[in-house]
């Protein structure tokens, strides 16, 4: 078996709010997505969310099926997003063939039954990233190049949250039932990303940033608007973030940042804006 995984309980506002660093660490932060020649998962009970990483390094890694989801195969009531933060890699799907490079992007819809990792050199292995949602329909399985982004670029350098969002995986792109994904990088000089900040009680979201550069962290924010808590952040690591709460970061320097999410509606703009002033 080369895959693992863990289930983390959702937890409501008033909980939340009385967390330590420790508890809330251990709640919320993913703190290793990749491991060597396996797929790790940590599924979450906030729309039964699953986010994880595959790194084929010796040997091709298999999508295997977990216990938790009491299913012949993992895709037979589910749809799969993946972004390559690594080196080039390749995703067989049912025998069919796609060739990811770096920041590039696959959706692959349900029920297709065989899915395989695969580095082209060993030596510098690609890096899946992997986000996973229950589906009802099934879609097309599509390759999306940066090219085919729908690409925004938000803020100012004044304001330290100059950033070009890049929706990769969003149904102003291609069909999905409820995932959504895409990236958002962070100009130099600009350390903020989604500021100012938003809840969006219609689906929860993941954050996995990357591109952080040794020595330097981000701090992510969560909670209520008027409960904020934060988390520290290290290179590749990932944090969840349920319906309720705010999801913003702050940066030592410039990073990436892949958001991805799920719920009941797939309209992107769909946020309740809070003021900067009026967080607490």
């Amino acid at each position: 078996m080369t895959t693992s995984y863990e289930s983390r309980y959702a937890g409501s506002p008033a909980e939340v709010k009385q967390m330590d660093t420790v508890q809330l660490r251990q709640a919320f932060l993913i703190e290793k997505v990749f491991e060597a020649d396996r797929i790790s998962w940590v599924h979450t009970h906030y729309d039964r969310y699953l986010t994880g990483g595959a790194m084929p390094v010796k040997t091709a890694v298999v999508l295997e099926t977990i216990d938790l989801l009491k299913a012949a195969y993992f895709l037979e009531r589910r749809e799969l997003g993946i972004i390559n933060v690594g080196n080039d890699g390749i995703v067989e799907v049912d025998g069919e063939t796609f060739e990811l490079a770096f920041k590039e992007a696959l959706y692959i819809g349900k029920g297709r039954e065989r899915v395989v990792f695969r580095s082209k050199d060993a030596s510098q292995p690609a890096k899946f990233y992997l986000n996973s949602t229950p589906a009802h329909h099934s879609y097309p399985t599509r390759k999306v190049a940066r090219s085919e982004a729908e690409v925004v670029t938000l803020g100012a350098l004044e304001t330290s949250n100059h950033r070009t969002i890049n929706k990769l995986l969003v149904n102003s792109v291609l069909p999905t039932c409820q995932l959504q994904m895409g990236m958002t990088e962070l100009k130099p000089g600009s350390v903020w990303n989604t500021m100012p900040a938003h809840t969006h009680d219609r689906r929860m979201e993941v954050y996995f940033y990357f591109e952080v550069p040794e020595g330097q962290s981000v701090c992510h924010f969560m909670g209520q608007p008027q409960e904020t808590r934060h988390i520290w952040m290290q290179n590749e690591q990932a944090v969840i973030s349920p319906p309720w709460s705010v999801h913003s970061g702050a940066g030592t320097c410039n990073y990436t940042f892949i958001w991805g999410m799920a719920g009941e509606n797939l309209d992107y703009g769909d946020m309740d804006h809070c003021k900067i002033t009026d967080l607490r």
